[in-house]
């Protein structure tokens, strides 16, 4: 029996106790008469006050009835009188009453001591007058909509044992009264949203068996009073925001049964005492910030069923004492730091049936002793470090449903015993070493759906066999060394949804029954040697959203058939043979937001029935022969952000209509025929990373409105009939990092811009006249003629007077303004900043980052931004640092020098583990810039930009990367003082180590926010990053930084900028259903369509992870920035909430998801 159960049969043991007392107390029964008719009308004045009394059916007994004044409540629906016909028991749980309790004559009911109003709708406060129930033992107003603060009048009633004010909107503090209650047992406060920290006057309840406090907003540390509650059996302090360690005094409280401290900012060691706790059940410490090792002391306690310690950062290895736990169902330890290996011991724990040990650094085998845990159903040992082969005795473990052994260093072959296991589900060796072929007893677990094992070195053909798995939905053997052909009955079930072959040596045919799978929904075929007629090898797929056939030997004419394909994004046949033109009809796909269709022999034109493509977000047509102008409907694709014509034979001007796409951040239309003049609406693509026109016939000159481009980093316009000048506004280009403009017909001088500078000089050649001070170009200072001697002997002395005097002022400027700039930056420093270079001297640093960056040079050159450029410098002491080096800081500039000084001042005043770790900085007249820790993959945002780099970034990573973030903005918004805004999250400031783990950076843009006031600021951030009400107010709070989260998270989740896709989809009413929503496409689509392509599915344990994480995310993009959590309450949220799924996520839509209003633990 659980303590759940038990709470609530004691207290109607306890009537029967009151019932017994009140037949042999005649003191009762003269009042009692008195009372009755008071007791009868006050409850029928409060039932005229519910909003919906008149169809409570479970109350129709509630009338009053004159000839039956004395006794009418007793005979009343919930009501129980004591012997002489005084009320002595309310009972009126799950009654639906909707209504408050003002009305409630609390002074009308002297006898009452048993009050139960749990699962109704109750709201408002609770009325003080409560203390008026002097007799009340029982109380129980849980479940309801009751709001404001716990009245401190409760503390009157001296005689209560039971308190249950759980599941409500109660906030406010818990009042230190409660601790006057000496005869209190149980004390259920919890979900509710109460905050300050626990009272040290419940210290004095010693009494109370039974303190839940879970579920709220409370702070502080765990009082050491708490070690004098004798009596405790059941401790839930779990989900709120405490602090501090455990304390060692909990070991003193022996009867405890339960202790739950999960999700809380608890840190320190879990303390060797917890071993006296020899009644102990189940223990959850999860996830917290403890560290230190596991102690050895937990091996003592042989009642223990659970121990949950997850998502900590444990260190040293599993005691083997554990395996004394002969009684342990479930023991989970992943998300730690854990090593060595995993204990022989563990096989001791026969009746065990979770094993949850993944993302750790374990090392070693897998023990064979793992066979004698007969009762296991779940086994999770991935993401570890684990070698050797999967051993045999696995196969004994003949209740196991999921098995993940992936991301390990594991060698071997597949055990053919694996067979045994008839009731696996789900089975995970992905990314290990393993080699040899796939057994084909694999394919006699009739319940097996999802099998993963890409990313090994498996060799051999795919079992043919394998179409007996009925019920087989995912099946991916891709990276691998596989032969052979695909068997032909692959699909014979139907069921199939998700075929990832890619990467493999397959060869041969399509199969018949793969063209007639209906259930399709992802496909891989990418990267093999398949053949056949790709117009007859492939039918209509109902569910399918991606395929992927590049880079094989298909031939023959694209089919119409691929229109007909309603939920189709992705479509890829890149590096095939096909030949014939693009079929107009594939535009009926209209959800296809990615096409490439490069490196094919396609001819003809684009069809310009492509302008109804709107969803569409990136084309690749590039490495084909077509030709004909581009489309004027073009200018329908708003938001496409990747095109590439490049490589065919397209003439006519540049369409002007490419300039509306505002989201475009890669445009190449270079080895085609264009010609005339560069469009001059191109400058409205503020977006644009890569602009490529070269090996096109164009002329005219260079529009100086490309220099609006922002965000431009690559710029090639080389092999053209460009003539003129360069324009001058190049210079104020700071992003640009690289241009060619070769074999042309410009002239003059090179702009002063940092590309242009360091540019190779293969760059800039073949032009009639460019000049300037760089390798391979002649200086643009032009020596006098002969015979003009007279004319340069004027000319020359009027210089040496002008120059004589100017250098005269130019030198007292100089001296001025350093002088003014040091005192300035000495002040800065003096006052603001207190700071040391990595314990070394100041002014050696400087030199060897100087030497190491060869005085910032573009070869070290790893990033740029509006601010600065980043430079990888490596140190003689063999240390790798990131060096930011802000643009030149010229006098009056002083956005860059507040820029430079909030960076400073930030990240001194911090340190987080998921916030980059500012090690220096220099403030010189030649050079000011920041120096950092270097993180190794670089930004989020060139990671996702990539595909390779983020098919490496799977389902866990990635709600790992933006855990990290929300950390960050949770400690800036909330452990720093003053508050820290940062304005500029986005995927390009935040930075990944080699294990995925994020930073925030870039506080150039940060705000300091004094509570007293309210910041008003100008507009910053990167456009599509900055919360929508900055549009009409400048008020800066930390509501802006959650909404900016908002959008880095679905992007890491979607692989893309959002765009406009949340203020669609936020703008379905909560009440909407699957009928109202034909009117807002995004709300039907399949969650699965919103993730990111490129990498496979999640499973259904990362399922629940992932929409867990969307749900919560969603809630951050919220219009009203009053209506965002805080990011406490996000960091809160993503650690413990977690959504049941009952269906697969391929079947769960949009809309249905942001209609869920429940998370689960």
């Amino acid at each position: 029996m659980t303590s759940l159960d038990f709470h609530k049969l004691c207290p109607l043991a306890y009537c029967l106790v009151l019932f017994v007392q009140l037949c042999s107390s005649p003191s009762y029964s003269t009042f009692a008469s008195a009372t009755s008719t008071t007791e009868a009308e006050a409850l029928l004045k409060w039932k005229a006050t519910f909003q919906n009394h008149t169809h409570l059916q479970n109350l129709t007994s509630w009338a009053y009835l004159p000839a039956y004044t004395k006794v009418a409540p007793c005979f009343w629906t919930g009501i129980s009188c004591n012997v002489v016909g005084s009320v002595s028991v309310i009972n009126l749980t799950n009654f639906g009453i909707q209504g408050t309790l003002h009305e409630f004559s609390f002074l009308s009911f002297p006898n009452l001591q048993y009050l139960d109003l749990s699962y109704n709708n109750l709201f408002d406060v609770i009325p003080a007058q409560i203390s008026s129930l002097s007799k009340l033992i029982y109380l129980d107003l849980s479940n309801n909509l009751l709001n404001g603060s716990i009245p401190t009048s409760l503390g009157d009633i001296t005689n209560i044992t039971f308190l249950y004010l759980h599941h409500n909107n109660l906030s406010s503090t818990i009042p230190k009264v409660i601790g006057k209650l000496k005869s209190l047992a149980t004390l259920e406060l919890s979900y509710n949203q109460l905050n300050g920290s626990i009272p040290t006057s419940l210290g004095q309840l010693t009494n109370l068996s039974t303190l839940y406090l879970y579920t709220n907003n409370l702070s502080g540390t765990i009082p050491k009073e708490i070690r004098n509650l004798k009596s405790l059996v059941d401790l839930d302090l779990s989900e709120n925001q405490l602090t501090g360690s455990i304390p060692t005094s909990l070991g003193q409280l022996t009867k405890l049964t339960y202790v739950h401290l999960f999700t809380n900012n608890l840190s320190g060691t879990i303390p060797k005492e917890i071993g006296k706790l020899k009644s102990l059940v189940d223990i959850d410490l999860s996830r917290n910030q403890l560290n230190g090792s596991i102690p050895i002391s937990l091996g003592v306690l042989t009642k223990l069923t659970s121990i949950n310690l997850f998502t900590n950062n444990l260190s040293g290895t599993i005691p083997k004492e554990i395996g004394k736990l002969k009684s342990l169902v479930g023991l989970s330890l992943f998300k730690n730091q854990l090593n060595g290996s995993i204990p022989t011991s563990l096989g001791q724990l026969t009746n065990l049936s979770t094993l949850y040990l993944y993302t750790n650094n374990l090392s070693g085998t897998i023990p064979k002793e793992i066979g004698n845990l007969k009762f296991l159903v779940d086994l999770d040992l991935s993401e570890n470090q684990l070698t050797g082969s999967i051993p045999t005795s696995l196969g004994q473990l003949t209740k196991l449903t999921y098995v993940y052994l992936f991301t390990n260093n594991l060698s071997g072959t597949i055990p053919k015993e694996i067979g045994n296991l008839k009731s696996l589900v789900d089975l995970d060796l992905s990314q290990n070493q393993l080699t040899g072929s796939i057994p084909t007893s694999l394919c006699q677990l009739t319940k097996l759906t999802y099998v993963r094992l890409f990313t090994n070195n498996l060799s051999g053909t795919i079992p043919k066999e394998i179409g007996n798995l009925k019920k087989l939905a995912i099946l991916q053997l891709h990276s691998n060394q596989l032969i052979g052909y695909l068997p032909q009955n692959i699909c014979c079930s139907g069921q199939l949804q998700n075929l990832s072959v890619s990467n493999n040596h397959l060869t041969g045919a399509i199969p018949k029954s793969l063209k007639t799978c209906k259930s399709l929904v992802r496909v891989h075929l990418e990267r093999n040697q398949f053949t056949g007629n790709i117009s007859e090898d492939f039918g209509v797929y109902p569910n399918l959203d991606f395929i992927d056939m590049s880079h094989n030997k298909f031939y023959g004419e694209i089919s119409q058939k691929w229109g007909q394909c309603a939920q189709l994004e992705t479509l890829l046949i890149v590096g095939n043979n096909l030949i014939g033109s693009i079929p107009p009809e594939i535009v009926n796909a209209d959800k296809i937001h990615r096409l490439d269709l490069s490196s094919n022999h396609l001819v003809g034109a684009i069809p310009k029935e492509f302008g109804r493509m709107t969803s569409l977000q990136k084309l690749m047509l590039n490495g084909n022969q077509l030709s004909g102008c581009i489309p004027s409907e073009f200018g329908l694709l708003i938001d496409l952000e990747y095109l590439d014509l490049s490589s065919n034979k397209l003439i006519g001007s540049i369409a002007s209509t490419l300039g509306d796409f505002l989201k475009l951040y890669h445009l190449n239309l270079s080895n085609n025929q264009f010609s005339r003049g560069i469009p001059l609406k191109l400058e409205k693509l503020v977006q644009l990373n890569e602009l490529d026109l070269s090996h096109n016939s164009l002329e005219g000159s260079i529009p100086p409105e490309i220099s609006k481009m922002e965000s431009l980093q690559t710029l090639n316009l080389s092999h053209n009939n460009l003539s003129g000048f360069i324009p001058l506004s190049f210079e104020g280009m700071h992003s640009l990092s690289y241009v060619d403009v070769s074999y042309n017909e410009l002239e003059g001088p090179i702009p002063n811009n940092r590309a242009f500078r360091q540019a190779l000089p293969e760059a800039l050649q073949g032009n009639k006249g460019l000049c300037g001070d760089v390798e391979g170009l002649q200086s643009c200072t032009v020596g006098p003629r002969k015979d003009r001697k007279w004319v340069f002997g004027i000319t020359f002395s009027l210089i040496v007077a002008i120059l004589l005097l100017s250098a005269f002022f130019t030198i007292k400027f100089i001296v001025e303004r350093k002088k003014k700039h040091l005192e300035r930056a000495e002040k800065c420093l003096h006052e603001e900043i207190s700071f040391s270079v990595l314990n070394f001297d100041g002014k050696s640093m400087y030199e060897e980052i100087i030497r190491a960056t060869e005085n910032f040079d573009f070869t070290y050159c790893i990033g740029s931004g509006g601010q600065g450029s980043v430079y990888r410098a490596n140190l003689s002491s063999d240390n790798i640092v990131a060096v930011k080096k802000l643009h030149q800081l010229w006098d009056g500039e002083k956005n860059l020098e507040t820029a430079f000084l909030n960076e400073i001042r930030a990240l001194t005043e911090i340190r987080h583990r998921n916030i980059v770790k500012l090690y220096g900085f220099c403030s010189h007249h030649q050079h000011s810039f920041l120096v950092y820790e270097f993180v190794e993959r670089g930004s989020l945002a060139t990671i996702l930009s990539k595909d390779e780099e983020a098919k490496e970034v799977g389902w866990r990573k990635r709600v790992n990367i933006v855990n990290g973030v929300a950390h960050a903005l949770a400690y800036m918004h909330h452990n720093c003082m003053p508050p820290i805004v940062h304005r500029d999250i986005s995927t390009k400031n935040i930075l990944l180590d080699s294990k995925y783990e994020a930073s925030v950076s870039d506080f150039g843009t940060a705000k300091f926010l004094n509570p007293d006031s309210t910041t008003w600021t100008a507009i910053v951030g990167i456009y599509g990053y900055v919360a929508p009400e900055l549009a009409y107010t400048m008020e800066v709070n930390e509501k802006c930084d959650v909404y900016s989260f908002g959008v880095v998270a679905m992007e890491t989740i979607m692989g893309r900028h959002p765009g406009d896709f949340f203020s669609s989809f936020l703008s379905m009413p909560s009440s909407s259903t699957s009928s109202s929503a034909s009117t807002l496409p995004p709300h039907q689509m399949s969650v699965v369509d919103v993730l990111d392509q490129r990498i496979l599915p999640p499973t259904h344990q990362e399922a629940r992870e992932v929409l867990s994480f969307m749900k919560i995310v969603f809630s951050c993009l919220n219009p009203s920035p009053h209506s965002r959590p805080t990011m406490r309450q996000v960091t809160q949220l993503l650690s413990t909430q977690k959504l049941h799924l009952s269906k697969p996520i391929r079947m769960i839509t949009c809309g249905e998801l942001l209609a869920l209003d429940h998370l689960t633990a």
